[in-house]
């Protein structure tokens, strides 16, 4: 399963949604993810890749973490985990 299955079906178990209804380029609002739903989308994220996602809910503007659409999330989880590799 690639990176980007893994953090479709994250997120499309978050959103009550099929995996197959979770684009790429779909926002976190347009699937329906809230603040709490996140936040669980992040823990669920950390632990499937063993990566720390550098995301600070209390202020979610000032992110470094780009969770604009599930493609840029995909991104930046594979840039975490390459950069973990060296």
């Amino acid at each position: 399963m690639s990176v980007t299955d893994k953090i479709i079906a994250i997120v499309a178990e978050q959103a009550f949604l099929e995996p197959k209804d979770v684009k790429p380029a779909a926002t976190l609002e347009e699937l329906g993810i809230d603040s709490m739903a996140l936040v669980e989308c992040i823990f669920a994220i950390e632990e499937t890749f063993d990566v720390q996602v550098p995301f600070n809910a209390n202020d979610p503007d000032t992110q470094q973490f780009d969770i604009s659409t599930i493609q840029t999330i995909v991104l930046a989880v594979e840039g975490l985990i390459a950069a973990q590799k060296t």
